[in-house]
């Protein structure tokens, strides 16, 4: 069995892999180190004694960070900080980013609900009727994995559905922004919160349909409005189930 505990206390908790429980402590070691993009890591040795954990676990550790692309381990040199290609995790703030961390993902939700409503404000306002259809397209693809119960398919459809609008705002540094918020709320799933969050899936396929009318008749604020209420909901379903972890863990602790 993987290792859970580490040299610093935590907070009781619900179970969780020791491998998640490392590789959010080793984004906070970047973080706290300073690393940047680029700049050479401690090695798994190191990580395993800094960490308090076995170098398995790190190495477990490694191979999730590295499918998110937020460390590469490159053969014979040791491990990196990821050379982001991406416009947000070139800049100061994304590289520290610890899907962990509710503060972070609580902004990171504010920073996505202002990105949403512009991006669908512009989308009503300039979208082609091609792109109209990549949109509809994408909401059907989400309907169908939700109706299929997919959830692979659920997250393709909702991924597309997102960064269709953006393509459809006709700004390059909104569908940057859009795509690169979406990887770090992924992150914050995968990691902080052991898989996907919540199950408000019906709603969310209405509200996509709500977006999608609105830009479809060119009504720009009924569309900023719309994916406001849908990032309200996906943030309620996360603190609802948020709230839900720490009532399992406190009775947990009380039986």
């Amino acid at each position: 069995m993987a290792e859970q505990t580490n040299g610093s206390e935590r907070a009781a908790g619900p179970y969780r892999p020791g491998y998640e429980v490392a590789a959010e402590q080793v984004l906070e070691l970047i973080s706290r180190l300073r690393l940047r993009p680029g700049d050479r890591m401690p090695t798994e040795i190191d990580l395993a004694q800094r960490l308090g954990t076995s170098r398995t676990v790190v190495r477990e550790a490694v191979k999730i960070l590295s499918a998110l692309g937020r460390v590469r381990a490159h053969k014979g040199r040791g491990l990196y900080v990821a050379d982001d290609e991406g416009m947000l995790g070139s800049g100061r703030w994304a590289p520290f980013f610890l899907p962990a961390d509710l503060d972070h993902v609580y902004m990171l939700f504010e920073f996505r609900r202002t990105q949403e409503m512009e991006t669908s404000r512009l989308a009503a306002r300039r979208a082609t009727p091609a792109e109209l259809r990549e949109i509809e397209k994408a909401a059907g693809v989400c309907r169908h994995g939700f109706e299929t119960e997919r959830q692979d398919l659920f997250n393709e459809g909702d991924d597309a559905f997102h960064t269709a609008i953006a393509t459809a705002s006709h700004n390059m540094f909104l569908q940057v922004s859009v795509r690169e918020a979406r990887r770090l709320q992924a992150q914050s799933s995968l990691i902080g919160m052991s898989g996907s969050v919540g199950g408000h899936a019906a709603k969310a396929v209405e509200e996509h349909e709500a977006i999608y009318q609105a830009i479809r008749i060119g009504d720009a604020e009924a569309a900023a409005e719309a994916a406001a209420a849908h990032i309200d909901a996906t943030l309620e379903d996360y603190r609802t189930e948020i709230q839900q972890r720490i009532f399992s863990a406190t009775q947990e602790v009380l039986t």
